[in-house]
């Protein structure tokens, strides 16, 4: 008995850890900011363990039932709440904080009522010396266990609804171990049967059903037709596609956000790369950070002097799914395809550290600074690092969210790469799925106005582009703060003034 409750131990804490660490990500995918997610989703769910740990003293009779049915409620309320989580995203947004933090205090409390009643139980046979270290051991180990699982082997492979469902799945096979260890024991041995019976034919019927699920919730969230989806160690992959009339065509989702729309991408895309290509003159040596789509490469290969592209992309996935889909290679034109690229999935800070080769145009082509993990790529350090990989007469172009919505989080990333010393010159451009948005021409040396561009562009034109550097006055310039890796400013203006606009 004592090896058996000792394993349920370790199973206990791998579970609990589990649900923890999925509220997280599923937080930080629906509101941004991982940073800010996973602090107040761990800080919360630690505040109900000690509700549930201190709760536990009221227990005092029938401890081995009041373990069974607790396993069996941390089953069912834990291994559902990824599913309950996404539905409450795709049906019923604004409550989706509310649900959140129910079920992180009410899972929180029931995994903090499971170690306690498993000491007293095992208090019986063990030294209370030997007791708490044992129990502190397998409880330590099981959430080491689940750590390293959770990004490297389970979400990447299971994706969350499943990972939550599997995990569930294990909390109601320890409660079956219970009623067969305390058998004699319980007083009410078949309805606790048939409880741990509907717990594993419900958890097992949700597993069955995980597709369904994340299909019904990903439909109700995307108005289009969901014909992609895959969860990756960085991000959710989402691809959509409307074949009717009105916005036609994939669409691009990393985390819920749009990157791309078929019907207008080619303005994002032509006023990213073009302004700075041209002006360039005749660029051989080019760098893509992120853009694994592709994209941006397509709109490069146009010139006939370059001779090499690196794209740089954290996600193998990306760069996998733009090259392999027919569908979405169409789009960037085989792009990825091309003897003339070579693809690093690394993190761009990293690479920039640890490269020594030097570019004629570099294309900055990240997410927007929803958190601390993307912000990083917004720094003062950044730029810095992204100065030295440029040629004496290169160009650096840096994609900078939208200078009408997040007015002073534009000007903070042109503020910043001038902090990095570099000479700015900051334009705009109208794409119709996201609105106004910005870039930012950086180099050692003024940005000059290209005379020429590539034939067959279907947005710009020589006679438009200067027009592309002109601000009106609720898009000018205001004064703005440096970003760095110490303060990360930048995540938090971000955050209020999109906030702003999605409340």
């Amino acid at each position: 008995m004592e090896v058996a409750l000792l394993a349920s131990v370790f199973v206990i804490a791998a579970c609990g850890l589990l649900y923890e660490l999925a509220a997280g990500a599923i937080a930080s995918y629906v509101l941004g900011d991982s940073v800010l997610q996973f602090s107040t989703v761990i800080g919360s769910y630690l505040f109900a363990m000690g509700i549930g740990s201190y709760l536990s003293r009221f227990f005092e009779r029938q401890l081995p039932a009041h373990f069974l049915r607790i396993e069996l409620l941390v089953a069912l309320c834990g291994g559902l709440l990824p599913v309950a989580l996404f539905l409450a995203n795709a049906y019923a947004p604004g409550a989706f904080r509310g649900v959140l933090y129910g079920l992180v205090l009410l899972v929180g409390t029931l995994v903090g009522l499971e170690i306690p009643l498993v000491m007293r139980i095992l208090r019986r046979n063990v030294q209370l010396r030997e007791l708490v270290s044992q129990v502190l051991t397998f409880d330590y180990l099981g959430a080491l266990a689940v750590s390293l699982a959770f990004p490297l082997l389970l979400v990447p492979h299971l994706g969350l609804i499943r990972t939550g469902l599997l995990f569930g799945l294990l909390n109601a096979a320890v409660a079956l171990w219970a009623l067969w260890l305390f058998r004699h024991e319980l007083r009410q041995w078949a309805a606790h049967a048939a409880a741990c019976v509907l717990t594993l034919a419900l958890l097992a019927a949700g597993w069955v059903g995980a597709e369904q699920i994340t299909t019904l919730a990903e439909d109700r969230l995307y108005a289009d037709r969901v014909v992609f989806t895959q969860t990756t160690p960085y991000q959710r992959i989402v691809v959509t596609h409307n074949p009717g009339e009105g916005r036609p065509g994939h669409r691009l989702f990393l985390n819920g956000n749009l990157q791309f729309a078929e019907r207008d991408e080619y303005r994002y895309h032509e006023a990213l790369v073009h302004p700075a290509m041209a002006a360039q003159g005749a660029p051989k040596r080019v760098a893509v950070l992120g853009g694994g789509d592709g994209m941006a490469v397509r709109e490069i290969l146009k010139y006939p002097s370059v001779g090499s592209v690196t794209l740089v992309e954290l996600d193998p996935a990306m760069t996998e799914l733009f090259t392999r889909d027919p569908r979405l290679a169409a789009l960037n034109g085989g792009a990825l395809s091309s003897p003339k690229l070579h693809i690093v999935n690394t993190d761009a800070f990293k690479w920039l550290e640890e490269a020594g080769d030097v570019f004629d145009v570099v294309v900055v082509d990240f997410p927007d600074p929803t958190n601390f993990n993307i912000g990083k790529l917004y720094t003062q350090s950044f730029y810095a690092l992204l100065e030295k990989r440029l040629s004496a007469s290169g160009y650096a172009v840096v994609q900078t969210t939208s200078p009408l919505v997040a007015r002073h989080s534009f000007w903070t990333v042109v503020r910043t790469i001038e902090a990095a010393g570099l000479a700015t010159a900051p334009y705009h451009a109208h794409v119709p799925s996201f609105g106004e948005w910005g870039f930012v021409i950086a180099s050692r040396r003024p940005w000059r106005l290209p005379t020429t561009l590539p034939a067959g562009l279907r947005y710009l034109t020589p006679q438009t582009l200067p027009l592309l550097f002109d601000f009106p006055a609720d898009m000018a310039r205001v004064p703005a703060e440096v970003n760095r890796l110490s303060n990360q400013v930048l995540v938090h203006t971000y955050e209020q003034e999109w906030g702003r606009v999605m409340r």
